[in-house]
Order: structure tokens, then C-alpha cells, then sequence
């Protein structure tokens, strides 16, 4: 298999990550997530209400008019029970996968990656109303802005102090659209909007791992080369692992939150354990809920690295609102 196509698998993987699990988005609840959907193995449209909704104690406000990222979105925010994602259909991707989308067709326009343009993009993008209809808008977003009203440039926007899966929603995807991706470029871009210690630590360690996966590589083999035998992800942990239940490892041994120290192993759980089955890996990612999109967008990325374009259902595949375009 050729790297083209498995850089194609790897965007359709995060694509299709993301959307299966947008519904249950941040359910803590199990019971009551089977309860809501039952078993998600195919997209489905969010409903209301969302019983582990926090949005009601959310708030935001732009620093300058013109810098508003909520739009019509804002009469939502403070209000119980409202999903996450509730405008959205089935098979539509969330706000950061949108704008991961928005970073390809930059890089299918322009053939090559610039921040300074990226950035501009990504302003234009939010700042206009109508790109998007989802309701949420995670904090490194509402950071970024924050820091644009009171006049910073837009390169040293971001925090400085991140630790949400939801950055890699941003490295993996220009990993995928470039011919040659450097760690070095994959990081500073990660910094625009997630920036600090964890977000390198372990988004230097998902580059390695998909250039292990890239080069032909088995998702364990890829592991063996690049985790430490003292992390927490490491090969035999991981192992050890698998004589537990899936909600068991990510629930207790892992949190199914969104911070990156237990998100990030518990992705890469579900991706060695269900290497060979990346239909069921994506299935039981989403049904372990909570950040279920943040570790769906990075299985999707490892699982589709290793089996290619293949490796997802056709209905999967065709049933993606705006899927990603294939860079060659």
C-alpha cells in the first residue's frame, strides 16, 4: 500500500471518528447514552435534551463586536440540557473538524502550508455568520479570540498552557495534507491554538507513531518503537488491558474526558486492541463516550494510516456531509 493511500485512509478515519460519535458527544452517562441512541454504528442526528450538558454554565462575550464566534449561536449558551451539537445532522462533522476541513481546501488551493495564512482563514471562517451551525465553541477558541480583541497577533493567540485531545484535531489532519510533514512544522502549528508542555509531549508522539504506521508498520509494531516501556501507553500496559472490559479501561483506567494524559492512551488502547476491526474500534471509541470525537479523530487517523481508504464501510465513507478532500 502506498503512502497516498494511507494518508487518505487516515483523513477519511478522522472525518468519520468525529461524526459517528458527534450525537453522544460528551456523554458521561453510559446508560444513559444506550438509553438516548442505543448502539451508534452508523451516523445519526443529535436530539435534545443532553443529559450531561454543561453548556447552561458556559459563557462568552467578544472583546470587540466584530470578533463574535457565536452568532446566532449565543441564545443557546446558559441554557440546561441543550446538546453540544444539536443544529447538526447525521453525518456532519463538529466545529473543530470543520475547521480541519477549512485547513485542506487551504492546502488544495495553495499547495503548501503558510500559519500566517491559516490563521487568516480561520478568522474569517468563525468571524463570518452562517459557516457552521454548531452550537459549541471549545475554550481554545473562545481564548483565541479573547486574546485577538485586546490587539495580540494572531500568532501568539493561543494558550500557552493547553491539554485537550481536541488540538490533535488540527496536527493530524495537515500531517495528512502534507507530502513531507516535519514534527517540527506539525508542532508550531499545534501551537497556534495549543500550545505547552502536553501538547507536544504527546503530539510529538502521535507523529512518530504515524510515521511508524506510514512506513508500514502494524499499529502494536508502531507502538513498540515509540513508547517508552514506563508510559502509560506503553505496548504491555496496554496488553495487560485487554482482559478488561473496553468501558472499564477507558472509564477507570483512563478517563474518558478530554485531557490529553488519559485521552490519548485511551485511544491508543482502542486502536492496538481493535487494530485488525476498525469498524468495531470506532464503535466502541463512541460508545465509552465522553471526548469520544477528540480519541475518534485520532483512532480514525492510526487505523486508517494502517488499512487505508478500505479500512472504513462504504456507508461510512458516503454518508460524510463534507467529506475531506483528498490531497494527493
Amino acid at each position: 500500500m502506498n503512502t497516498t493511500s494511507r494518508r487518505h485512509g487516515a483523513l477519511f478515519g478522522m472525518f468519520i471518528g468525529d461524526a459517528l460519535a458527534m450525537p453522544v458527544h460528551w456523554y458521561y452517562d453510559r446508560s444513559a447514552l444506550r438509553r438516548d441512541y442505543g448502539v451508534v454504528d452508523a451516523y445519526l442526528s443529535p436530539r435534545n435534551p443532553h443529559p450531561d450538558s454543561i453548556l447552561y454554565r458556559s459563557s462568552w462575550r467578544p472583546v470587540r463586536p466584530e470578533l463574535d464566534i457565536r452568532h446566532e449561536q449565543a441564545r443557546y449558551w446558559g441554557t440546561a440540557g441543550v446538546h453540544y451539537h444539536q443544529f447538526l445532522a447525521a453525518g456532519e462533522n463538529t466545529l473543530n473538524m470543520k475547521l480541519a476541513r477549512q485547513l485542506l481546501l487551504l492546502l488544495e488551493r495553495d499547495t503548501s502550508y503558510d500559519a500566517s495564512r491559516w490563521l487568516a482563514v480561520m478568522i474569517e471562517f468563525l468571524t463570518s455568520a452562517g459557516t457552521h451551525k454548531d452550537t459549541y465553541l471549545e475554550e481554545y477558541l473562545r481564548h483565541f479570540f479573547d486574546n485577538l480583541g485586546r490587539g495580540i497577533e494572531p500568532e501568539r493567540c493561543g494558550r500557552s498552557d493547553e491539554k485537550h485531545i481536541g488540538g490533535f484535531t488540527q496536527l493530524l489532519p495537515l500531517y495528512c495534507g502534507l507530502a513531507h510533514p516535519d514534527e517540527k512544522l506539525l508542532l508550531n502549528h499545534l501551537a497556534l491554538t495549543h500550545g505547552g508542555q502536553l501538547m507536544r509531549t504527546w503530539g510529538s508522539l502521535l507523529v512518530r507513531i504515524l510515521n511508524e504506521i506510514m512506513a508500514g508498520s502494524s499499529v502494536s509494531s508502531a507502538l513498540a518503537e515509540t513508547v517508552p516501556d514506563d508510559a502509560p501507553c506503553s505496548p504491555k500496559r496496554l496488553h495487560g488491558l485487554s482482559r478488561f472490559a473496553d468501558e472499564q479501561v477507558v472509564g477507570r483506567h483512563f478517563s474518558t474526558a478530554c485531557y490529553v494524559d488519559d485521552a490519548v492512551p485511551a485511544a491508543l488502547y482502542l486502536a492496538s486492541r481493535y487494530e485488525d476491526d476498525p469498524r468495531q474500534a470506532l464503535i466502541a471509541n463512541t460508545m465509552c463516550g465522553g471526548d469520544n470525537c477528540g480519541r475518534g479523530v485520532v483512532i480514525g487517523a492510526l487505523l486508517g494510516a494502517r488499512h487505508g481508504i478500505e479500512a472504513w464501510p462504504a456507508s461510512w465513507r458516503n454518508g460524510l456531509l463534507e467529506p475531506p478532500p483528498l490531497l494527493t
